[in-house]
């Protein structure tokens, strides 16, 4: 009987524990909140805009870890409490890229029109990019991360229209 009460208590505390990390590791990812006010403020573009591209400077990043269960490709740091950027986009018939360059290794996040969020890390090297290939008119919230480490880096977040892989 005591083995048996001994056991359970072994296992009532690696229970305890387990739960411990997963709470410790649900709260460094934060899911980003769309409806912050942005950093860098708000855009408005509408189909054939110039100049094209419109850039943005920015310091990308932030404290909270990018949790996948966005979807492929989300990962990196970002400040989840609030977008870099609220794009308010009016489509045309061209599609739609929305990019970084930067001298480390940065991350897109970005919550579209239709309500699904959109992610990439190393696009063109280790520069992320986001393709509409048919992009819909509305609200797109833009955040910039950086892969593996929680340190702000500058970086520029460039919108175009035009093929940036020519």
């Amino acid at each position: 009987m005591n083995t048996t009460l001994a056991t359970r208590a072994a296992m009532t505390g690696s229970i305890a524990l387990l739960a411990g990390m997963t709470m410790i590791s649900t709260a460094l990812a934060q899911d980003p909140d769309w409806t912050g006010n942005p950093s860098y403020g708000s855009q408005h573009l509408s189909a054939g805009f110039t100049p094209d591209p419109w850039t943005l400077h920015l310091q990308a990043g932030g404290s909270n870890s990018v949790s996948s269960h966005l979807g492929p490709g989300c990962t990196g740091y970002i400040m989840a409490s609030s977008p870099d950027l609220d794009l308010y986009y009016t489509a045309g018939s061209l599609p739609l890229y929305i990019g970084v360059e930067s001298q480390v290794d940065t991350t897109l996040v970005i919550s579209a029109p239709d309500g699904r969020w959109y992610c990439n890390d190393d696009f063109i090297g280790l520069n992320p990019l986001v393709l509409f290939q048919n992009p819909a008119s509305g609200l797109y919230n833009i955040w910039v991360g950086v892969h593996g480490s929680n340190q702000l880096q500058s970086a520029t977040l460039k919108i175009t229209e035009l093929n940036p892989m020519r």
